[in-house]
């Protein structure tokens, strides 16, 4: 079964909204953030806390920009 350009589009709009709901509580990654960022000691329950919302943060990047890959994608085929 090939995968036409409409699935292409449904599927990257469905992407890129669980990725905006995603950066919507989670905040960008840390790495990706200017000024001065949360830190906490190492190995401590606040590091892992900041490491798990870094997660989802790249988590919703990925979905986010891959939503509008497959979308553009579809659009173009």
């Amino acid at each position: 079964m090939l995968i036409t350009s409409d699935w292409f589009v449904i599927i990257g709009l469905g992407a890129l909204w669980l990725g905006a709901q995603i950066l919507w509580v989670a905040p960008l990654p840390r790495q990706l953030r200017r000024g001065p960022v949360p830190t906490a000691e190492k190995g401590s329950p606040a590091a892992f806390g900041l490491f798990w919302i870094d997660q989802y943060g790249w988590i919703g990047l990925l979905l986010s920009s891959g939503g509008i890959l497959a979308c553009l994608i579809g659009m173009l085929i």
